[in-house]
């Protein structure tokens, strides 16, 4: 904390705005501000007055970190109200430094690091020698309750200190990284000879000891420029401190606080902040002002031939699920049915305030979503259901015209609500038996079905049979129209047998 009220008053805020940053109080600011770095150690490693509340748990609380280093100040606080019912009300901050002050005064390590790092300060490069590349993402307010995710891209030169950045709404690809260290190259008016790389996905396909597969483009990109890149070791950001410090240095001071209007008046914001501050003013490890510095590593940077080329698809992309959605920040998002072609179909996404645009690989307006603030939630448009529902409909107006009586809709709504799931298979039962049937065979079974409560489409193909049977001599039988035959009718669908005598007890 005192760190970071050092780099709030060098940014230049005031006591109150650091008050609200940090919930300090006004006097622990000020004490702050006024200690050394050697002052406030000195003054932190000093024993304090245990509270007088909890001497008395003094041996109990000593004797569980004895046996049991690991455990946290909430547990012991939870340990002591098992054990003492007369435990007396405090904060848990205040068991929190009694419990670090036990610790403090008998040595008693939460955690041993058996495989400790040996840090050593390295000399600088030399001038043209090295840079580092990392990527950052922070959120940012707009002008309504909205914040807007931006990711950005920063190369520093490790000898001068000489920054770089630049902001995108989407995540980076290989092609925006390429786009990016061009446009770094031209900031600095040349190339250093190494870049210091993560292992990243951008960059890399795969790693096995060493050895690293870099992706197409970025195979080219190196290829085509003098440099060598260097990737650091799987989770180990610290052999590239320099560009940390950066990331750090960025959010904490040009991004906080900062009001989102768009992405180029952020990169105008950030480079004007460059120019004034971030390589405008004394390095504290250096203690020179990194853009003096880069005008003596610039003589020694590479020479840089290359136009910053803008790629042709900059916006990110996106697989398409095989159920016709995306996902986005924990959400699903519905694209028009037949959008998915096969594993692997992807569509580009924009983000423009508070809505998205879904665009398809021939950059066309697939649909617009209003972004959700929520978890897990699917966001569909009106009309994005399978085609499916298209032939229930279809089928329905079929039944509809065979069946020809006024209470045909209430048995076929009664007929979804019993078996909804097998509503469609059930009304192409229902069409296939009605083709042949006569008018009068098909009202006395519709009335025969409503009365006695049947609603399945075999049972109903049955009472249907039986009325035939009954009435033999009837030849009223209808006609189809070749437009009633549609082809996902002609499916074998054979009604069940059933005992004849159930439906002939029904007709009596």
């Amino acid at each position: 904390m005192w760190y970071k009220v050092k780099e709030l008053f060098e940014s230049g805020l005031n006591i109150s705005q650091i008050r609200i940053e940090t919930g300090l109080d006004h006097g622990t600011i000020r004490k702050y501000r006024s200690l050394s770095e050697k002052g406030f150690h000195d003054w932190i490693s000093r024993p304090r007055n245990l509270p007088k509340k909890l001497g008395i748990y003094y041996s109990f609380v000593k004797e569980h970190l004895e046996l049991q280093p690991y455990l946290s100040s909430a547990q012991i606080e939870d340990r002591l109200m098992e054990h003492f019912t007369d435990l007396p009300e405090v904060h848990s901050k205040t068991i929190y430094n009694f419990v670090k002050n036990i610790r403090l005064e008998h040595g008693l390590v939460k955690y041993k690091d058996k495989d400790a790092r040996d840090y050593e300060k390295l000399p600088e490069t030399p001038y043209g020698e090295q840079a580092q590349v990392d990527f950052g993402q922070a959120f940012l307010q707009t002008d309504t309750t909205y914040q807007m995710k931006v990711y950005f891209f920063e190369l520093v030169l490790s000898r001068s200190r000489q920054k770089f950045i630049y902001f995108q709404s989407h995540a980076f690809t290989t092609a925006t990284a390429i786009y990016a260290h061009e446009l770094a190259f031209e900031y600095f008016q040349g190339i250093p000879k190494k870049i210091v790389y993560d292992q990243g996905r951008v960059f890399i396909q795969e790693e096995n000891l060493g050895d690293v597969l870099l992706t197409d483009g970025f195979r080219s990109f190196c290829d085509s420029n003098p440099l060598e890149p260097i990737f650091c070791r799987k989770a180990d950001p610290e052999s590239k401190g320099k560009i940390e410090n950066v990331v750090k240095y960025v959010k904490h001071n040009f991004l906080r606080g900062r009001l989102y209007k768009s992405i180029p008046v952020l990169q105008k914001e950030a480079m004007e902040w460059l120019k004034r501050r971030g390589n405008g003013k004394v390095h504290g490890s250096t203690g020179k002002i990194p853009h003096q510095e880069w005008v003596i590593e610039q003589k020694h940077l590479q020479q840089n031939s290359t136009i910053p080329a803008l790629p042709k698809a900059m916006l990110p992309e996106y697989f398409v699920r095989k159920d016709n959605c995306i996902t986005y920040r924990g959400n699903y998002y519905s694209l028009p049915p037949g959008t998915y072609n096969g594993q692997g179909t992807k569509v580009f996404l924009e983000v423009k305030g508070s809505h998205m645009y879904i665009y398809s690989i021939t950059n066309q307006v697939l649909v617009q979503h209003l972004i959700s603030q929520q978890k897990g939630c699917l966001i569909r448009m009106e009309g994005h259901t399978r085609a499916n529902s298209v032939k229930v409909e279809q089928t329905t107006s079929l039944v509809l015209e065979l069946l020809k009586h006024k209470n045909a809709e209430l048995y076929l709504s009664l007929l979804k609500q019993d078996r909804p799931r097998y509503y469609h298979d059930s009304l192409k039962i229902i069409y296939k038996c009605l083709r042949d049937a006569s008018n009068q065979a098909i009202l006395q079974t519709l009335d025969i079905c409503l009365e006695n409560k049947i609603y399945n489409a075999y049972e109903f193909a049955q009472v249907l049979t039986l009325q035939k049977k009954l009435d033999p001599d009837d030849h009223g039988h209808l006609k189809m129209s070749p437009r009633m035959d549609a082809p996902y009718l002609q499916q074998d669908l054979e009604p069940q047998t059933s005992n004849i005598n159930y439906y002939e007890s029904i007709l009596k």
